[in-house]
């Protein structure tokens, strides 16, 4: 058994309680896999990270992202959060970026003025569903057929799917049959339209069938993959926010910006916990 420092930390809202927390425990190097993976099934988090020095001297820290049944190569608000909690623990950059290793390789991190953006990865896969799996998915999720505008791979680590809906008020209706899912990871998303009161250019939900907690608040992971999508086809505006979580009561907003060739994909980090914890 030994001592860590912890943090809990609240990604894409500025409001504690209206974001999406993540379990962040620090000096981990000496934590083994068995170790990691009980301690990620015991916080009941979407994800849980375990923050250690970098293998590759490029980066100025290695994070490990682990879910309730198994670890991830790349997930977003981990990589936010891991960041805020390295430097709120007295972590220094080596230069103006924070350069993060995980199972992906190198991911770039910037400060913002909303708090961080990472550059989203490249997808490892991308164009339209099987047929056969694209029925499968539609069906799931309780959609009428009609509704749906396209369905398309956005894998940039986790292997996200994703479900172009024909409204917002589409996208919140969704009630996924997760027997019939499991297995998959399914994003929705619409565009938001000038749907009074919402301050965001399009709605997303993100659903993780066999997972402890089956909707994910607020996804950066997805919501990158969907921006690859959306600016490939000229569908979004270089700059736009993605608003997530509403079903689940929460206010998430993703900020999305393409700078030349780059996609930054942020938002707000804010520590509610911080103390240690014995592993």
């Amino acid at each position: 058994m030994s001592s860590h420092p912890f943090l809990q930390v609240n990604v894409f809202s500025t409001d504690p309680l209206l974001g999406n927390p993540l379990a962040v425990v620090l000096n981990a190097g000496a934590l083994s896999d068995v170790r990691m993976a009980a301690f990620a099934r015991w916080t009941n988090l979407s994800e849980t990270t375990f923050v250690s020095a970098p293998t590759d001297p490029r980066a100025d820290y290695r994070v490990r992202i682990f879910t309730t049944v198994g670890e991830l190569p790349f997930a977003g608000h981990p990589t936010l959060g891991s960041c805020h909690a390295w430097l709120a623990s007295g972590g220094v950059p080596r230069g103006a970026e924070i350069v993060q290793e995980c199972g992906i390789g190198l991911v770039r991190i910037r400060r913002t003025a909303n708090g961080f953006a990472f550059e989203a990865p490249p997808l490892r896969r991308e164009g339209p569903l099987e047929p056969a799996l694209r029925e499968r998915v539609v069906a799931g999720l309780g959609v009428a057929p009609g509704e749906v505008l396209d369905a398309q791979w956005v894998d940039n680590g986790p292997p996200w799917l994703a479900v172009r809906l024909r409204s917002r008020a589409a996208v919140l209706a969704v009630r996924p049959d997760y027997a019939a899912l499991e297995g998959l990871m399914i994003g929705v998303f619409a565009a938001c339209d000038g749907d009074a009161g919402v301050d965001a250019q399009f709605e997303s939900r993100a659903f993780i069938a066999g997972d402890a907690a089956p909707e994910d608040p607020v996804t950066g992971s997805l919501n990158a993959g969907i921006a690859r999508w959306l600016l490939r086809e000229g569908a979004a505006p270089d700059r736009y926010v993605v608003s997530q979580g509403t079903v689940l009561g929460r206010a998430g907003r993703v900020q999305v910006e393409r700078v030349g060739e780059t996609l930054w994909i942020g938002g707000a980090c804010v520590t509610c916990i911080e103390g240690s914890v014995t592993l």
